[in-house]
């Protein structure tokens, strides 16, 4: 079956059965903790008059908070459309873990979309180019490449003052959400793809796959019980992209866009925590596979619309490529 087939049954569903008894092709969940406003935007970005080219029968979201101070609005909630599903759990495990399990497992759809980090929006062509993406068969894993909003790293930002507030008001300068792509503007690559499209990254916070490859993985390893989860989604990633026969799938042109909210990672906290943070995250990595983590190698497809203001990440991961290939780098980055 050739890949334009293979989309073609994705979206319309098994011949004569009714649009409303077909499952959806692709579930995606969304894992939110104490980041109000910052869910809110990323729910917002997931919606159908957001989302280009999708129709809402062929897509779902479930929506998994784990209880805290500040949950989202029971207002907003209710005005979510029938494909959004919404679901709290209190007194939940420190890690996301758990409840990434616990979303799949309510889900309907043919392939899985996870998002671990509720404070991610995405570029609106995000969902129609995973779906493109999936249609290359079983096998295919879907990663979407991640970005901070503001132009420095957040972590870094926070010591000179960048807070909430000041990226609320870039959110406005460029209109949001008139047009998402315009999110590339005011963004900076995150650590996990600083290297660009073109060398392999840690991670990816928006990665699809088949049900069937999800239940081949076993899903998130729940042993990363450290609070944030430490490496547990750079786990999935790798398990996912080294697993024997799968097509790697980047989508340069679209991008998820992490908003500040005070994160184990990205929160600001003082040098010695984070460092700390991080090393009993390699630790904890290194007990339970035995080695240190190392990115996963794979030869990619690259796949989508490279729009304008995404362009300078392009000529940004060309460069680095050259600069790794370059002798003088000695096999690292210069």
């Amino acid at each position: 079956m050739s890949m334009m087939q293979r989309v073609s049954r994705l979206l319309s569903g098994a011949e004569g059965q009714p649009a409303r008894d077909r499952a959806p092709v692709l579930s995606c969940v969304v894992i939110v903790h104490d980041m109000m406003d910052q869910a809110e935007n990323t729910v917002k970005s997931l919606l159908c008059d957001y989302q280009r080219d999708i129709r809402p029968q062929e897509y779902e979201v479930i929506i998994v908070e784990n209880a805290s101070p500040r949950a989202m609005r029971q207002d907003f909630i209710k005005s979510l459309p029938g494909n959004f599903h919404y679901y709290l759990r209190e007194n939940a495990e420190p890690s996301p873990g758990p409840a990434i399990n616990f979303g799949v497992a309510r889900t309907s759809g043919e392939n899985i979309c996870i998002l671990i980090d509720g404070a991610r929006m995405l570029t609106p062509g995000a969902l129609k180019h995973i779906i493109l993406g999936l249609g290359l068969g079983d096998s295919a894993v879907v990663s979407v490449p991640g970005y901070h909003i503001g132009h420095q790293l957040q972590q870094e930002a926070a010591a000179s003052g960048w807070d909430s507030e000041h990226e609320h008001h870039l959110l406005q300068s460029i209109a949001w959400p008139q047009d998402g792509y315009r999110l590339f503007e005011i963004s900076c690559m995150n650590a996990s793809s600083a290297l660009g499209f073109f060398l392999p990254n840690s991670e990816s916070n928006c990665i699809s796959l088949s049900r069937q490859l999800w239940n081949e993985l076993g899903g998130y390893d729940t042993r990363f019980n450290l609070r944030g989860g430490g490496l547990i989604n750079l786990d999935f990633y790798k398990r996912a992209c080294e697993h024997p026969g799968i097509k790697h799938v980047i989508l340069p042109g679209e991008g998820t866009f992490h908003q500040f909210h005070g994160g184990v990672t990205t929160g600001g906290q003082d040098t010695a925590a984070r460092s700390t943070y991080i090393e009993a995250s390699n630790e904890q990595y290194r007990q339970i596979r035995g080695e240190d983590y190392e990115n996963p190698r794979t030869t990619p497809i690259f796949l989508g619309e490279i729009h304008q203001q995404a362009q300078r990440f392009l000529l940004h991961s060309v460069q680095m490529a050259m600069q790794m290939d370059s002798s003088e780098c000695h096999g690292k980055p210069c």
